[in-house]
């Protein structure tokens, strides 16, 4: 079981199709449908389609290393593009690990494809691996969605994923490129960027990264701070909203009392007065200097 399911039934269904397999010979006689064929690797050309640009040298090593040793286990894909041409469907590490180790020849599955099933396949492929990162995964929905044509439903179709999963996913474009960077390389987690996403405004937003990563901050950490930020700014918002007279008044208080002073008033002129304090020693010193400005 497993590797064959783990791919969903979209990337299946198009591989399966009678479409996109070789149903006889190919121009040289030898290959067939569903063989796996030994091909030169010179022979073979890189998937123009492939979402993903950038590859760990270090993996690339270490598994350049292990087919040296044991060999391709798992075949790559590739796409007839005319006699004694081909070019990648998926599998561009293993090629790319082939092209390092000095391998002649690489076990593959010969099928054939227009360039919008390339993207297609090489996208939900991508989306399988489990060392692509959240960025990649959303950059690839996001081509999905793009370049193919597909609604959401389709993605969740075809890679066989729940709605609110890719929905996550293709919010965290919506991040400033700083963040996606972050996200990218690994300072942040997935859940530390869906809490930053919940932030309005964009330079709280960049704030909140900046002390994520230097303070080492956990994603229940950066939610509290967000349920914070979010309380200040619909109470600033309030407060704005105030007659110039009373906004005055409650910034001179503050400055006054080195403490935040929250001011509140109907439309028939009655409010209130909330004086914040952070320790018993700080609601004496707020007491003193009322009292001061009583006499």
């Amino acid at each position: 079981m497993g590797k064959k399911n783990a791919l969903g039934r979209g990337l299946n269904a198009i591989l399966q199709s009678p479409d996109t397999d070789i149903t006889s010979k190919d121009i040289s006689g030898e290959f067939v449908a569903g063989a796996v064929a030994e091909i030169s690797l010179n022979l073979i050309e890189a998937n123009p389609f492939q979402p993903r640009d950038e590859f760990s040298q270090e993996s690339l090593n270490s598994l350049a290393e292990s087919i040296k040793l044991q060999g391709v286990i798992q075949p790559v894909t590739v796409r007839k593009m005319g006699y004694d041409k081909y070019q990648l469907i998926s599998g561009e590490r293993r090629y790319r690990a082939c092209q390092l180790a000095e391998i002649e020849v690489i076990p593959a599955y010969i099928r054939i494809a227009d360039d919008q099933q390339m993207v297609e396949l090489a996208l939900i492929e991508n989306v399988h691996r489990e060392d692509l990162n959240a960025i990649e995964v959303a950059l690839s929905y996001h081509r999905m969605m793009e370049e193919c044509g597909m609604q959401l439903n389709d993605i969740v179709e075809k890679i066989s994923q729940n709605r609110s999963t890719v929905t996550n996913y293709l919010r965290l474009l919506k991040l400033p490129p700083e963040a996606q960077i972050a996200v990218r390389d690994g300072q942040i987690s997935m859940g530390h960027a869906r809490a930053i996403i919940s932030i309005e405004d964009p330079k709280k937003q960049l704030e909140l990264l900046e002390e994520i990563i230097i303070s080492n901050l956990s994603v229940r950490d950066v939610e509290k701070r967000v349920k914070s930020l979010k309380g200040k700014t619909s109470y600033d918002k309030k407060q704005k909203s105030l007659p110039e007279f009373f906004a005055n008044e409650r910034v001179a208080l503050t400055e006054s009392l080195k403490t935040k002073i929250k001011v509140s008033r109907n439309s028939k002129g009655r409010g209130n007065i909330v004086i914040s304090f952070d320790s018993d020693e700080s609601f004496r010193e707020i007491v003193e200097k009322i009292k001061g400005n009583l006499k």
